[in-house]
């Protein structure tokens, strides 16, 4: 099985802390693995170093047939990061950010009006200014731009943060529709309820390190998600 995200003994640093120290993990493709643990366990680093975002100094990291020890740049367009930082621009305006991102991912324009709309940012937000809106409206603008990227893995950081009901509705129906459409999704949440209801399965990393959800489980949860899958076609 070629595994989107495969990891052997993955070392990250930030600074000379091993944030990472020694992670083995395997996410298959279409699956949706939520990852928990305590604050400082290393959830935001994992999905930072899945991104390209942080070297890797020891071990085996690969993300969609990508060497992330080798190469951590090619792998950034295909992977879409949701963090506590948005990236946003607070200068430019909710639509000016979606497009600017989608372009520098190579999606279409249509694509980023298409993402607006269904993060319900269109109509009276569309040309504000980021640095006019509430905490909520800036968290659904960030998830405007992951969805325009149309990413084949999602990593999400606390997706649900700082969301009213309908936000937090709304990341679900993104997820399951990503997942659906054949991306993968690796999720950070300390909201385990809300979560653990999306995801497949879930892994829990303590002090840097994957402490339970082996990668020897991902065979039998593949197995059992291609078949809900099918039922699901069939039916």
């Amino acid at each position: 099985m070629e595994f989107v995200v495969h990891l052997r003994s993955a070392v990250s640093l930030l600074g000379r802390f091993p944030a990472l120290a020694g992670v083995d993990l395997d996410v298959a493709p279409g699956e949706i693995v939520l990852v928990q643990g305590p604050n400082g366990a290393g959830k935001s680093t994992l999905l930072r170093t899945c991104a390209g975002l942080l070297p890797v100094v020891a071990g085996t990291a690969e993300v969609l047939g990508h060497d992330l020890v080798v190469d951590r740049r090619t792998v950034r367009r295909r992977v879409g990061l949701l963090g506590h930082a948005t990236g946003l621009y607070d200068d430019l305006t909710v639509a000016d950010n979606v497009h600017f991102w989608a372009r520098a991912a190579g999606a279409a324009p249509a694509d980023a009006e298409a993402a607006i709309d269904r993060a319900g940012l269109a109509g009276r937000l569309h040309d504000v200014q980021v640095a006019r809106l509430s905490a909520g409206q800036r968290r659904r603008t960030a998830l405007a731009v992951l969805l325009a990227r149309r990413p084949e893995l999602w990593l999400l950081d606390e997706p649900h943060a700082g969301l009213d009901v309908d936000g937090r509705e709304l990341v679900d129906e993104l997820v399951k529709g990503a997942a659906a459409a054949g991306a993968t999704v690796l999720l950070a949440s300390h909201d385990l309820d809300r979560a653990t209801a999306l995801a497949h399965r879930s892994v829990t990393i303590s002090g840097g390190t994957i402490v339970s959800g082996a990668p020897a489980d991902v065979a039998a949860t593949t197995a059992a998600t291609a078949a809900a899958a099918e039922v699901a076609h069939v039916s």
